[in-house]
């Protein structure tokens, strides 16, 4: 693409055309996921991180100033997330195992010992609370996240079944995993409250 086309391109997108998007995401997202596994070596997770990335420029595309090609533009927008998806990563596990270190012991014998429930207890709590906490989203949030996550279906499979664009697909997606975010975080915070008691 020219110079003259991807400038135009770019002035589709910010007026909101979804062909601008739609072929922004077909000619870019293969190259941007194999980026994104370099840095992650995880195929779901680089798919994720490569979604967002396109997603956010179409949620700024009004207001965003690209002074570099747009492929470059989309590579260090990727980039940027994967380094600061790791560094938070890392930042997760020296507090993870700090508290660990600290209960290391206690948390061994619990769960090692075949006499005491609550390994299995938990394990069936949690699984639980996540269907009840997917049953709690909207009702076409929670049709299209169990078309993705369990169905394994394709964004365009879904907007084509649903009769939805693909962008409305996206934020489903996006609204569902926020709010599971949200439900599951507090019922964490009482299990990790749990073990420190």
């Amino acid at each position: 693409m020219g110079t003259g086309e991807e400038l135009q391109l770019i002035r589709s997108l910010k007026r909101g055309d979804n062909h601008a998007y739609k072929y922004i995401y077909d000619h870019h997202y293969t190259l941007l996921c194999k980026i994104a596994y370099e840095f992650l070596k995880d195929d779901f997770l680089s798919e994720t991180i490569v979604d967002d990335a396109i997603f956010h420029l179409w949620e700024i595309r009004e207001t965003v100033n690209i002074t570099t090609s747009l492929r470059s533009y989309l590579v260090q927008a990727v980039r940027n997330r994967c380094i600061n998806y790791l560094n938070l990563e890392r930042e997760k596990r020296e507090v993870r195992f700090s508290v660990i270190d600290q209960q290391n012991e206690w948390i061994n014998s619990v769960f090692s010992s075949d006499d005491y429930p609550l390994a299995r207890l938990l394990e069936n709590e949690l699984e639980q609370e996540i269907k009840n906490a997917i049953e709690r989203l909207p009702d076409e949030c929670r049709t299209v996240f169990q078309k993705s996550r369990f169905e394994e279906k394709r964004y365009e499979e879904i907007a084509e079944e649903l009769g939805i664009s693909i962008n409305t697909v996206k934020y489903h997606i996006k609204n569902a995993i926020s709010r599971l975010n949200a439900d599951l975080n507090r019922y964490l915070l009482i299990l990790l409250c749990c073990f420190c008691i």
